[in-house]
């Protein structure tokens, strides 16, 4: 039981992390898109007040892995070092760049530090992510394979796939929160975004099953549920291109297409997650072979547990304080 309550959280805190700091990486790719500096400026100040709670799930992620699934943990490491290198890194020179170029206006290249940054930040996610899907050597629990991990061209399928599915979110939230001519190119870049975000995930999910780790539907129960939930993923990538042209403008409306891409991310994350488990990295490193002692998952747990809420309500709390429209002026609505 606590096995299996740790596995739900920390898959949790990865589908948190994904999708609030998704889109404001997203935000921060659409940033090199952009040539108006006022524009550029207005995407760079809509994720401002928000970045730092998002990457806090990184750390209860981490946190999470290591203290629940510390063999998992000590084997992702080694097995994927130069991605996590380059994405810690990357989002190092996000939080500076935020900073100095709030603090300093205009800061034309602080604002460009911020867009390489974010789409490293996200290519990197998406290539260890590929990395994870090869097997792992592993002798007497220990990690055996190579420093830089097995790197393939799937990796870099993956990288891609990521990076444009988090620049459609973060084109669905530029949507959300800006007017004027910002707004309408958010819409034509995100529907876009979408339709290529939704292409690279079919060819990951092909490509996953007949050339990487295949994925487990041999139930009749697990493949039921992994179509189930590829069909709300689907449902939720038509739902954003259809919406995303829509030219009414309110907040209910330009809402619809974030909405559609945060059921169809989280939908897709889960349909691997059933698809895997008890997989953690092929072929052998299950949940039950890679779990800490019982006593640290008790006590972690409750840490763990009493720390999210407050994350989630600082998470709140920043997007309700700061709600509304951006319009081309800079002036909240």
């Amino acid at each position: 039981m606590t096995t299996t309550l740790w596995s739900a959280t920390v898959l949790v805190c990865l589908l948190m992390y994904v999708v609030l700091d998704g889109y404001d990486l997203g935000v921060g790719v659409a940033t090199l898109f952009e040539r108006d500096p006022a524009h550029r400026r207005h995407l760079l100040e809509s994720v401002a007040v928000g970045w730092d709670g998002n990457e806090t799930w990184l750390i209860l992620l981490g946190v999470a892995l290591w203290a629940g699934f510390p063999l998992a943990f000590g084997t992702i490491l080694p097995h994927a070092y130069l991605p996590i290198i380059v994405l810690l890194f990357s989002l190092v020179v996000r939080g500076v760049s935020v900073e100095m170029a709030s603090q300093a206006p205009p800061a034309p290249r602080w604002t460009t530090a911020f867009g390489v940054a974010s789409l490293l930040a996200s290519f990197a996610q998406g290539f260890a992510l590929g990395t994870l899907t090869s097997a792992v050597h592993l002798r007497g629990g220990v990690y055996t394979g190579s420093a830089f991990g097995a790197f393939s061209w799937f990796c870099v399928l993956s990288g891609l796939t990521v990076t444009t599915a988090y620049t459609a979110l973060g084109y669905a939230y530029t949507k959300h929160k800006s007017s004027g001519l910002l707004r309408e190119s958010a819409a034509r870049r995100g529907a876009l975004a979408t339709a290529v975000a939704g292409a690279l995930s079919v060819l990951v999910l092909v490509t996953v099953e007949t050339t990487a780790a295949p994925l487990n539907l041999g139930s009749p129960g697990r493949a039921f549920a992994f179509a189930v939930l590829l069909v709300f993923a689907a449902g939720g990538a038509v739902t954003s291109l259809v919406t995303f042209p829509w030219r009414r403008q309110s907040v209910a409306a330009d809402a619809l297409p974030l909405g559609g891409l945060v059921i169809a991310t989280v939908s897709v994350f889960l349909a691997l997650g059933v698809a895997r488990y008890p997989v953690l990295l092929p072929p052998g490193l299950t949940v039950d072979s890679a779990v800490g002692p019982h006593s640290t998952m008790v006590f972690i747990l409750v840490g763990i547990g009493l720390n999210m809420p407050l994350v989630l309500a600082y998470n709140v709390f920043a997007h309700r304080a700061f709600a509304g429209k951006l319009d081309t002026e800079g002036v909240h609505s």
